[in-house]
């Protein structure tokens, strides 16, 4: 039987962050919800979740995203793992849109982080967070309430969504892929294809694949069962397969990568569609926080270059 190694997370990077968030503070906060029953308010009964998610462990936690803990530990210790800065890395998909999106879909959402910054870029636009944990969309729900945000949170597989044809303008998702295997990646894309309009974007933030492949230690980091799936592929590749085009990477502080993709128009010159800006960090709207935890099938207008 093999015998589980600790990771650099658990051997190093831990007792740091440990020393550096208020653990007193989200031991309350975990106190203070009762998760099942907040839960059971987003679970649905008929949503299969997949063995490759509910069988492995995720960031050292037994049960991965199906345990609360999951839900309460994630803010306060993702912000000190996104350099330079959690935010400036979800500010890079934001600035990386170029439709002007009416309603968007945050796949595997999680606790919310950036469909809330979605909601504040794009305030008249219906924003859905869908994601297969319930006890992370209580904790989104929970910070969209305490920013003032309306958004729909929906417990779903990004699959298999159930949502209808060219329901949406954008479809967005951070920090998924890496915990996905790869025929789950491209089934995802699929999806997203599916739900967007002509014209419509998809956009992926995640781990630069290229570090990740030039610097195996990077894979250690966490308990994290797909990333060197991940890290051997090529987003662009399955983006393409999936039938997007003006398909673009772009590193975003080295450690990351976004990736943008378009639905193509029929009868569109595709060129116009491949010019796509290159990122560059803007102002950033830091009123977001983390509670102190440290009309279907409308076009799509305004492609920007």
């Amino acid at each position: 039987m093999a015998v589980r190694q600790n990771t650099i997370w658990e051997n190093f990077l831990s007792p740091m962050v440990r020393f550096l968030i208020d653990e007193e503070k989200w031991r309350r906060y975990a106190a203070s919800i009762d998760w099942e029953k907040q839960s059971d308010r987003f679970r649905r009964s008929d949503i299969i979740v997949p063995s490759y998610y509910s069988n492995q462990n995720f960031h050292g936690i037994e049960g991965g995203y199906l345990n609360p803990e999951a839900a309460v530990s994630y803010d306060p210790v993702t912000q000190y793992l996104l350099p330079p800065n959690e935010i400036v890395v979800r500010q890079a998909l934001i600035d990386t849109v170029k439709v002007h999106p009416r309603r968007i879909l945050d796949l595997g959402c999680g606790t919310g982080s950036t469909t809330l910054m979605l909601k504040q870029a794009f305030p008249q636009a219906e924003v859905i967070g869908l994601d297969l944990s319930p006890y992370m969309l209580v904790r989104a729900e929970d910070k969209a309430e305490s920013a003032g945000l309306e958004i729909l949170w929906r417990h779903g597989n990004a699959e298999k969504t159930n949502f209808p044809d060219v329901a949406f303008d954008l479809v967005t998702a951070s920090l998924l892929f890496h915990e996905l295997p790869s025929t789950a990646s491209q089934a995802v894309l699929q999806e997203s294809f599916r739900l967007l309009v002509s014209g419509g974007q998809v956009l992926i933030l995640d781990g630069n694949q290229k570090t990740l492949r030039q610097l195996e230690w990077l894979n250690d980091i966490f308990e994290e069962p797909y990333i060197r799936e991940y890290a051997a592929g090529n987003l662009d590749a399955i983006m393409d397969a999936a039938g997007f085009e003006a398909v673009q990477t772009q590193d975003v502080w080295w450690i990351n990568q976004v990736t943008s993709g378009i639905k193509p128009i029929p009868g569109t010159d595709v060129t116009i569609q491949k010019k796509v800006r290159r990122y560059t960090p803007t102002s950033i709207d830091s009123t977001i926080d983390n509670n102190d935890l440290e009309g279907l099938g409308s076009p799509v207008f305004g492609i920007t270059a």
